[in-house]
C-alpha cells in the first residue's frame, strides 16, 4: 500500500498546487472524490485494465463517465494520469490531496473509534484536547466498533492513542509472554 502512496504523492501535490493557484481547493476536493469513486468502481477498473484500450482511449472513456463533474483542468489531469497509467491511483491521490489541504489550512482530521456511541460533548472535549496538543484545528468524526469492548481509539494524522480495553488486553498479553 505504501508503494501506491509513494506513486500517488507527486500527482496529489500537483493537484493541490493547481487548486491552490486557482483558489479552487473545495472544487478539487469534490472532483477528486468523485473521480476516486469512479476509478474504484469494479466495472470501471476492469475497463481501464483492458489491454485493447490505448492510454488516450482510457482517458477519454474516464472523462466521459465523469461528465460535467470535472472541469477542463481536471480533464487534463486525467489525461496525464492515463499517459502514465496512474488512473487507478485516484483514491490515494484524493486522500493525499486532502492531507496537503488540511496541512496548509492548519487543520487535521481525527477519528474516534469507540465501543459505544460517543456524545457530542465528549467529541468536543476530545477535539479541544487534540487542538491544544497538536496546535491545529481538529475536524473530528466518530464511529462505533463493539469489538473494542470498552474505551476508544483516537487517530489524528500519524498519531494513534489506543485507550480501548482490547488494546490494553493485547498489551498485557504481550508483556506476560515476554
Amino acid at each position: 500500500m505504501s508503494e501506491l502512496t509513494t506513486a500517488a504523492r507527486p500527482y496529489a501535490r500537483a493537484a493541490y498546487d493547481i487548486a491552490n493557484t486557482h483558489s479552487e481547493q473545495q472544487q478539487w476536493t469534490d472532483m477528486l472524490a468523485f473521480m476516486a469513486a469512479v476509478s474504484y468502481d469494479p466495472k470501471m477498473a476492469a475497463l481501464l485494465n483492458s489491454p485493447g484500450l490505448s492510454q488516450a482511449q482510457s482517458a477519454e472513456m474516464f472523462i466521459s463517465v465523469c461528465g460535467d463533474k470535472v472541469d477542463q483542468r481536471a480533464k487534463n489531469f486525467v489525461k496525464l494520469l492515463a499517459e502514465n497509467d496512474r488512473i487507478k491511483l485516484l483514491p490515494e491521490i484524493a486522500a493525499l490531496y486532502e492531507h496537503y489541504r488540511a496541512e496548509a489550512e492548519g487543520s487535521i482530521d481525527a477519528e474516534v473509534i469507540s465501543a459505544s456511541e460517543t456524545s457530542d460533548a465528549q467529541l468536543t472535549k476530545i477535539a479541544d484536547a487534540l487542538k491544544k496538543r497538536l496546535g491545529k484545528e481538529v475536524r473530528i468524526t466518530s464511529k462505533v466498533d463493539p469489538t473494542l469492548i470498552g474505551g476508544a481509539i483516537i487517530r489524528a494524522g500519524d498519531m494513534v492513542i489506543d485507550g480501548s480495553v482490547s488494546g490494553r488486553l493485547t498489551k498485557l498479553s504481550t508483556s506476560l509472554t515476554n
